[in-house]
């Protein structure tokens, strides 16, 4: 329970930030921040608590995101109907790939491998259909309005992305409690040993795969209503995956703030970047793919590792002092 008053104290003091900072660029930079928190927290249930490392995370993101422009633009659908729909169609997304991969005993780098290719399908596709404007992407009609999910002043999408990412994370901090939190760990660690004792692997491994593509399609449906455009590049490239994945390794896998550490990290790093280099083409590629291979040389559990290292030290500390106090005693 103190992990999940510190959650609630972390998104409540979140909450307040529009109101104490007037600068739409800093509200923007800690929105950003906090859609890669997002996004990171999602891949994290598959890939930090399940043990499946996927690269085509975007698969779930775009088609999330393509349910809200699809409906509300050829159809008329209200966008708060289109966002239930496309977090239920990122959810069946990642039920149906992993059906279809787990099925075929895939793990690994096969299995990250096949998830990619699934997502340059779908973008492939994407491209060359017409309902979803192909190469032209679709373009949705301004209203600001609440009713339609749009807003006027910025801060009506920080509260909307920080009350998304707020039941991410909860989801997250009930599944380290819950039998299926076990149950995935158990997966993670040692697949065969899990089945052996009863675990039904395969259902697990879908139940992550579904609930980590429903807040991906969130995701996708946010990103859509926020730049109000949508392409076949912005919703099924590798964009989207590699962020998420480097949040997650970047603040620690299979943590519940990991991601949100990992976010702010880079989000940090990324504007000093743009500060020293201005606008270098493909600099902060550069530089995420640096942090990623320090990260994996020196400190492979991720930022939130250090916290627990500390805590790890101060309390081996209180135990050595337990231990010599009880043989003075016994002495």
């Amino acid at each position: 329970m103190k992990r999940l008053a510190v959650l609630v104290a972390i998104f409540a003091g979140l909450g307040l930030l529009p109101l104490l900072v007037g600068s739409d660029f800093w509200l923007n930079a800690i929105m950003l921040a906090l859609f890669s928190a997002l996004i990171g927290q999602a891949w994290n249930i598959a890939g930090g608590y399940a043990g499946q490392f996927s690269f085509g995370h975007a698969l779930f993101f775009g088609i999330g995101a393509y349910a809200v422009a699809v409906l509300q633009v050829d159809l008329g659908i209200n966008p708060w109907l289109g966002m239930l729909v496309g977090g239920a169609l990122g959810a069946g997304a990642g039920a149906a790939l992993g059906w279809l991969t787990f099925r075929y005993g895939l793990r690994g780098s096969y299995f990250a491998l096949v998830t990619l290719a699934f997502a340059e399908v779908f973008r492939i596709l994407a491209n060359s259909t017409p309902f979803t404007g192909a190469g032209e992407g679709i373009l949705i009609k301004l209203n600001p309005h609440p009713a339609m999910l749009q807003f006027k002043a910025l801060s009506g999408y920080y509260w909307l992305l920080l009350a998304l990412t707020f039941a991410c994370f909860l989801s997250v901090w009930w599944l380290e409690r819950s039998r299926l939190g076990a149950q995935m760990l158990a997966v993670r660690d040692n697949e065969d040993a899990a089945a052996a004792v009863g675990v039904d692997a395969f259902a697990v491994k879908l139940k992550a795969m579904a609930l980590s593509g429903l807040f991906m399609g969130l995701a996708g449906v946010f990103y859509t209503q926020r730049y109000l455009y949508l392409d076949p590049g912005l919703a099924f490239g590798p964009t989207q995956s590699v962020e998420a994945l480097l949040v997650a390794i970047v603040g620690g896998i299979g943590t519940l703030f990991g991601p949100l550490l990992g976010a702010f990290a880079l989000h940090l790093l990324g504007e000093a970047a743009q500060t020293a280099l201005g606008d270098v083409p493909g600099a902060n590629m550069v530089i995420y793919g640096t942090v990623l291979v320090v990260m994996v040389l020196f400190l492979p559990r991720g930022l939130a590792s250090l916290g627990k290292a500390g805590l790890g030290k101060a309390g081996g500390r209180r135990q050595g002092l337990r231990r010599r106090k009880r043989r003075a005693k016994d002495a």
